[in-house]
Protein backbone atom coordinates (compact mmCIF):
# COMPACT_ATOMS: atom_id res chain seq x y z
CA UNK A 1 0.00 0.00 0.00
CA UNK A 2 1.53 3.38 -1.01
CA UNK A 3 2.38 5.82 1.76
CA UNK A 4 0.53 9.12 2.11
CA UNK A 5 2.74 11.98 0.92
CA UNK A 6 3.38 15.08 3.01
CA UNK A 7 5.22 18.24 1.99
CA UNK A 8 6.72 20.39 4.77
CA UNK A 9 7.24 24.01 3.68
CA UNK A 10 9.08 25.63 6.60
CA UNK A 11 12.07 28.00 6.66
CA UNK A 12 13.00 27.16 10.27
CA UNK A 13 15.37 24.30 9.47
CA UNK A 14 15.44 22.91 13.01
CA UNK A 15 11.63 22.68 13.14
CA UNK A 16 11.57 21.29 9.60
CA UNK A 17 13.91 18.45 10.57
CA UNK A 18 11.83 17.64 13.66
CA UNK A 19 8.66 17.48 11.57
CA UNK A 20 10.28 15.36 8.86
CA UNK A 21 11.64 12.90 11.43
CA UNK A 22 8.32 12.46 13.24
CA UNK A 23 6.25 12.25 10.07
CA UNK A 24 8.53 9.60 8.55
CA UNK A 25 8.44 7.71 11.84
CA UNK A 26 4.62 7.76 11.59
CA UNK A 27 4.73 6.15 8.16
CA UNK A 28 4.43 9.12 5.81
CA UNK A 29 6.53 9.79 2.72
CA UNK A 30 7.94 13.26 3.38
CA UNK A 31 9.51 15.96 1.23
CA UNK A 32 10.46 19.48 2.30
CA UNK A 33 11.03 23.01 1.04
CA UNK A 34 12.50 26.05 2.77
CA UNK A 35 10.81 28.90 0.90
CA UNK A 36 7.53 29.59 -0.84
CA UNK A 37 8.75 29.27 -4.41
CA UNK A 38 10.42 25.93 -3.73
CA UNK A 39 7.26 24.85 -1.91
CA UNK A 40 5.15 25.52 -4.99
CA UNK A 41 7.65 23.65 -7.17
CA UNK A 42 7.77 20.67 -4.79
CA UNK A 43 3.98 20.56 -4.60
CA UNK A 44 3.76 20.37 -8.40
CA UNK A 45 6.46 17.72 -8.53
CA UNK A 46 5.41 15.51 -5.60
CA UNK A 47 1.61 16.08 -5.59
CA UNK A 48 1.39 15.61 -1.80
CA UNK A 49 -1.74 14.54 0.04
CA UNK A 50 -0.98 16.98 2.88
CA UNK A 51 0.99 20.24 2.89
CA UNK A 52 2.27 21.76 6.14
CA UNK A 53 2.72 25.38 5.17
CA UNK A 54 4.47 28.05 7.24
CA UNK A 55 2.93 31.51 6.88
CA UNK A 56 6.08 33.64 7.22
CA UNK A 57 8.11 32.22 4.33
CA UNK A 58 10.84 33.92 2.31
CA UNK A 59 10.45 34.65 -1.43
CA UNK A 60 6.68 33.95 -1.46
CA UNK A 61 4.70 34.04 1.80
CA UNK A 62 2.52 31.13 2.90
CA UNK A 63 -0.80 32.87 2.28
CA UNK A 64 0.09 33.49 -1.36
CA UNK A 65 1.42 29.93 -1.69
CA UNK A 66 -1.89 28.59 -0.37
CA UNK A 67 -3.84 30.77 -2.78
CA UNK A 68 -1.80 29.50 -5.75
CA UNK A 69 -2.05 25.87 -4.65
CA UNK A 70 -5.84 26.11 -4.56
CA UNK A 71 -5.86 27.72 -8.01
CA UNK A 72 -3.91 24.86 -9.61
CA UNK A 73 -5.99 21.76 -10.50
CA UNK A 74 -3.16 19.38 -9.57
CA UNK A 75 -2.94 20.65 -5.98
CA UNK A 76 -6.43 22.10 -5.46
CA UNK A 77 -7.61 19.16 -3.32
CA UNK A 78 -4.52 18.74 -1.13
CA UNK A 79 -5.03 19.09 2.62
CA UNK A 80 -3.30 22.32 3.68
CA UNK A 81 -2.41 23.02 7.30
CA UNK A 82 -0.91 26.44 7.92
CA UNK A 83 1.76 26.85 10.61
CA UNK A 84 2.37 30.24 12.17
CA UNK A 85 3.64 32.09 15.20
CA UNK A 86 0.67 34.45 14.87
CA UNK A 87 -2.42 33.67 16.92
CA UNK A 88 -4.64 36.63 16.04
CA UNK A 89 -8.11 35.65 14.80
CA UNK A 90 -7.74 37.97 11.79
CA UNK A 91 -4.64 36.08 10.66
CA UNK A 92 -6.46 32.78 10.94
CA UNK A 93 -9.40 34.12 8.93
CA UNK A 94 -7.01 35.17 6.16
CA UNK A 95 -5.58 31.65 6.08
CA UNK A 96 -9.00 30.05 5.87
CA UNK A 97 -10.17 32.56 3.27
CA UNK A 98 -7.49 31.39 0.81
CA UNK A 99 -8.34 27.73 1.34
CA UNK A 100 -6.44 26.39 4.35
CA UNK A 101 -8.02 23.32 5.97
CA UNK A 102 -6.55 23.97 9.40
CA UNK A 103 -4.39 26.52 11.24
CA UNK A 104 -1.84 25.56 13.91
CA UNK A 105 -0.14 28.16 16.10
CA UNK A 106 3.48 27.74 17.15
CA UNK A 107 4.70 26.37 19.46
CA UNK A 108 2.66 23.21 19.07
CA UNK A 109 2.79 19.58 20.16
CA UNK A 110 4.04 17.35 17.34
CA UNK A 111 1.78 14.57 18.63
CA UNK A 112 -1.29 16.81 18.45
CA UNK A 113 -0.29 17.94 14.96
CA UNK A 114 -0.02 14.31 13.84
CA UNK A 115 -3.49 13.55 15.18
CA UNK A 116 -4.93 16.58 13.40
CA UNK A 117 -3.31 15.47 10.14
CA UNK A 118 -4.78 11.99 10.49
CA UNK A 119 -8.22 13.36 11.40
CA UNK A 120 -8.29 15.68 8.38
CA UNK A 121 -7.24 12.85 6.09
CA UNK A 122 -9.96 10.57 7.47
CA UNK A 123 -12.55 13.30 7.04
CA UNK A 124 -11.61 13.88 3.40
CA UNK A 125 -11.61 10.16 2.65
CA UNK A 126 -15.16 9.59 3.93
CA UNK A 127 -17.78 8.97 1.25
CA UNK A 128 -20.57 11.50 0.86
CA UNK A 129 -23.31 10.76 3.34
CA UNK A 130 -27.06 11.04 3.05
CA UNK A 131 -27.56 14.68 4.08
CA UNK A 132 -31.35 14.71 4.37
CA UNK A 133 -32.83 15.98 7.63
CA UNK A 134 -34.54 12.72 8.57
CA UNK A 135 -33.72 9.05 8.21
CA UNK A 136 -35.57 5.98 9.49
CA UNK A 137 -34.51 2.34 9.64
CA UNK A 138 -35.68 -0.66 11.72
CA UNK A 139 -38.14 1.47 13.66
CA UNK A 140 -35.46 4.02 14.60
CA UNK A 141 -36.10 7.52 13.29
CA UNK A 142 -33.56 10.35 13.49
CA UNK A 143 -34.44 13.97 12.73
CA UNK A 144 -31.50 16.40 12.45
CA UNK A 145 -33.62 19.53 12.25
CA UNK A 146 -35.63 18.77 15.37
CA UNK A 147 -32.65 17.03 17.02
CA UNK A 148 -34.90 14.13 17.98
CA UNK A 149 -34.68 10.34 17.90
CA UNK A 150 -37.65 8.01 18.25
CA UNK A 151 -37.80 4.24 18.59
CA UNK A 152 -41.16 2.82 17.49
CA UNK A 153 -42.48 6.39 17.72
CA UNK A 154 -41.33 6.80 21.33
CA UNK A 155 -38.91 9.69 21.89
CA UNK A 156 -35.48 8.64 23.19
CA UNK A 157 -33.31 11.11 25.08
CA UNK A 158 -29.75 10.98 23.70
CA UNK A 159 -26.67 13.03 24.55
CA UNK A 160 -25.11 15.12 21.78
CA UNK A 161 -22.34 12.54 21.28
CA UNK A 162 -24.82 9.64 21.17
CA UNK A 163 -26.98 11.51 18.64
CA UNK A 164 -24.01 12.20 16.36
CA UNK A 165 -22.81 8.63 16.68
CA UNK A 166 -26.22 7.22 15.71
CA UNK A 167 -26.49 9.78 12.90
CA UNK A 168 -23.19 8.57 11.41
CA UNK A 169 -24.08 4.88 11.60
CA UNK A 170 -27.71 4.95 10.48
CA UNK A 171 -27.02 6.98 7.32
CA UNK A 172 -24.56 4.42 5.94
CA UNK A 173 -26.00 1.01 6.81
CA UNK A 174 -23.64 -1.87 6.20
CA UNK A 175 -20.52 0.26 6.26
CA UNK A 176 -18.04 -0.76 8.96
CA UNK A 177 -16.62 2.25 10.79
CA UNK A 178 -13.44 1.90 12.81
CA UNK A 179 -13.30 3.51 16.23
CA UNK A 180 -11.18 6.45 15.08
CA UNK A 181 -13.77 7.42 12.47
CA UNK A 182 -16.54 7.24 15.05
CA UNK A 183 -14.55 9.37 17.48
CA UNK A 184 -14.23 12.00 14.75
CA UNK A 185 -17.96 12.00 14.02
CA UNK A 186 -19.28 11.78 17.58
CA UNK A 187 -16.69 13.70 19.56
CA UNK A 188 -14.98 15.93 16.99
CA UNK A 189 -11.76 15.73 14.96
CA UNK A 190 -9.67 17.61 17.52
CA UNK A 191 -10.64 15.31 20.40
CA UNK A 192 -7.78 13.20 21.70
CA UNK A 193 -9.19 10.20 23.57
CA UNK A 194 -8.61 6.48 23.76
CA UNK A 195 -10.30 4.61 20.92
CA UNK A 196 -12.00 2.33 23.45
CA UNK A 197 -13.92 5.37 24.69
CA UNK A 198 -16.26 4.87 21.74
CA UNK A 199 -17.25 1.47 23.16
CA UNK A 200 -18.69 3.22 26.21
CA UNK A 201 -20.84 5.45 23.98
CA UNK A 202 -22.01 2.45 21.94
CA UNK A 203 -23.06 0.57 25.09
CA UNK A 204 -25.00 3.61 26.33
CA UNK A 205 -26.64 4.09 22.93
CA UNK A 206 -27.66 0.43 22.67
CA UNK A 207 -29.17 0.57 26.14
CA UNK A 208 -31.25 3.61 25.25
CA UNK A 209 -32.66 2.16 22.01
CA UNK A 210 -33.62 -1.01 23.90
CA UNK A 211 -35.06 -3.78 21.72
CA UNK A 212 -33.50 -2.17 18.62
CA UNK A 213 -29.97 -2.49 20.06
CA UNK A 214 -29.09 -5.28 17.63
CA UNK A 215 -29.38 -2.77 14.77
CA UNK A 216 -25.90 -1.62 15.79
CA UNK A 217 -23.58 -4.50 15.03
CA UNK A 218 -20.08 -5.09 16.33
CA UNK A 219 -17.50 -5.72 13.60
CA UNK A 220 -14.83 -7.77 15.34
CA UNK A 221 -11.37 -6.27 15.07
CA UNK A 222 -12.70 -3.13 13.37
CA UNK A 223 -15.52 -1.25 15.08
CA UNK A 224 -19.25 -0.96 14.42
CA UNK A 225 -21.88 -0.72 11.68
CA UNK A 226 -25.61 -0.24 11.35
CA UNK A 227 -27.41 -3.36 10.12
CA UNK A 228 -28.35 -3.40 6.44
CA UNK A 229 -31.91 -3.98 5.22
Amino acid sequence: MPKNRILVVEDDRALSEILVYNLEKSGFEVSKANDGRDGLNQAQLKLPDVILLDVMLPVIDGVEVCRRLRAQPETANATIIMLTAKSEESDQLIGFSVGADDYVTKPFSVRVLLERIKALMRRKSKPIEDDSDTVARFGISLDRRRYRVTVDEVVVDLTKSEFRLLDTLIRQPGRAFDRSELIDSALGEDTLVLERTIDVHIRALRKKIGEKADAIETVRGVGYRFRED
